[in-house]
């Protein structure tokens, strides 16, 4: 009698279980909305760019966040975007950790099918020495990294949000006019956060996530503090036509006004980035296609800031590495010529470095140049960008594994932990090679260039770097 009361029990239990989960998503959809213009979301993503896009794309693709209302705030309208023939003169080199997370939700694929260049090799040397450093997998039968435009990256990513628009909602031609923060503004609920729109709307959400880039409104509404400097140069974009030639190799000079690099899109297109002074920068930008691709040859070829000093000295070194070490003594190879520009596609922006001392605070957690953004000499700006998507997505999983509020502070400092043990050490060695190699006093040339030609030289040292480069 007893057993099979017990029985008819959790029988009924278990109806009942399934009754309140086949209302589920009523239910859901009910506590989303109190009125016409306002709305309840457990996650808030301010700024639609490729990392914001990813970070939205990261969420709705994992399955224990599945009943979790993301809603991601993007300022433009939805583009209808269809490939051009020409490409485009903003680009990013994306790293294998970078891959991954893109490939973890589809994106990737989408990529591959509209263009990218895979990068085997890369080369960097000094104009005042002939030291050099040369990055490469074994046999070059990897890829180090590939190149792509940012609109081709971002159709990739947003393609696959459109595949999950039943779980994230973009909000187009919306962005936050106002952010009540718990903690910064006291008159306000402590439980959650209100973002005030520029439509009039309302959103109460129990995380907001600011990836609205290095002037952040999500940072300063947090009152989170910020170090930033100008770096009092500016960096010329240009899409540049170059002699065809298999095309994979990522080419960097250092020049005494700043690194030049050419990043390989296609058999016979590359993408110039080089920084320069602001007036150096203007004049390259006014001045007739003929002398601009001479000007670019000759950054790269030019031999006139030869140290002598620093030649000889290097030239001892590469005779005992070869006749004594047996180390890599990699011979420093010419880039393709180029030989003409892409019209319409020079431009140039400034460049400086702003860092907010905190990533997060209760139910805020902020991501790329939000967080981060440095001097693009290593070109690893949107890849940490990214891997603040990877860390925040995988803990944000864990917090909701665990039974938590995704805007707990206890998980949210987990992630400002890892990521600063990943970033802020990046921003320390560029800043180091930024003032190394903006000087021409003689001592601190050979001091570079012996240190460039040593790391060349010693294979387990050029291994470790490669590592953390695409990790």
């Amino acid at each position: 009698m007893m057993a099979a009361t017990i029985v008819r029990k959790c029988s009924l239990c278990f109806a009942t279980a399934r009754q309140l989960k086949s209302l589920y998503p009523m239910s859901r959809r009910l506590q989303t909305s109190s009125s016409d213009n306002e709305y309840v979301a457990d996650i808030v993503i301010s700024g639609g760019g490729m990392v914001g896009a990813a970070m939205a794309c990261a969420l709705g693709h994992e399955e224990l966040l599945k009943h979790k209302r993301v809603i991601l705030l993007e300022a433009a309208p939805k583009r209808e975007f269809k490939l051009p023939e020409a490409f485009s003169n903003r680009t990013c080199t994306l790293s294998p950790a970078t891959v991954k997370l893109l490939n973890s939700f589809g994106a990737w694929e989408e990529i591959q099918k509209m263009r990218c260049q895979p990068v085997h090799r890369m080369q960097v040397w000094d104009s005042c020495s002939n030291s050099l450093i040369t990055f490469n997998q074994e046999e070059m039968t990897q890829e180090l990294a590939f190149v792509a435009e940012n609109d081709v990256i971002l159709e990739g990513i947003t393609r696959r949000l459109d595949a999950v628009k039943d779980k994230v909602e973009v909000w187009y031609k919306t962005k936050g006019k106002q952010y009540i923060i718990p903690g910064v503004d006291s008159s306000e609920d402590n439980s959650w956060i209100t973002v005030h729109l520029d439509s009039g709307k309302t959103i109460k959400t129990k995380l907001l996530i600011g990836a609205d880039g290095f002037k952040s409104a999500v940072r300063d509404a947090s009152k989170l503090h910020v170090v930033s400097w100008d770096y009092k140069q500016a960096a010329i974009v240009a899409t540049l036509c170059v002699s065809e030639t298999e095309n994979t190799v990522a080419w960097q000079r250092f020049l005494p006004t700043g690194p030049i690099a050419m990043l390989p899109l296609s058999r016979s297109i590359s993408n110039l980035i080089w920084t320069t002074t602001p007036e150096n920068a203007k004049y390259l930008l006014q001045v007739e296609e003929e002398r601009f691709v001479d000007a670019v040859n000759d950054a790269f070829w030019h031999e006139r800031d030869m140290n002598s000093v620093a030649v000889s000295v290097g030239n001892f070194l590469t005779d005992i590495s070869k006749n004594l070490l047996q180390g890599d003594t990699s011979s420093r190879q010419l880039p393709p010529t180029v030989t003409g520009i892409q019209a319409g596609s020079r431009a140039s922006f400034p460049l400086g470095l702003t860092h907010s001392s905190n990533y997060v605070r209760s139910r805020v957690a902020l991501i790329g140049d939000a967080a981060h953004r440095f001097h693009p000499l290593a070109g690893q700006g949107v890849n940490l960008g990214f891997g603040d998507v990877t860390c925040l997505r995988d803990v944000l999983t864990k917090a909701v594994y665990d039974g938590s509020d995704p805007g707990s502070l206890s998980y949210l400092v987990d992630y400002e932990t890892q990521r600063q043990r990943k970033v802020l050490p990046v921003i320390a060695t560029i800043e180091f090679l930024q003032r190394l190699y903006n000087t021409n006093l003689t001592p601190i040339i050979l001091l570079r260039s012996v240190g460039l030609q040593a790391t060349n030289t010693l294979t387990f040292v050029k291994d470790r770097i490669i590592k953390e480069a695409t990790s």
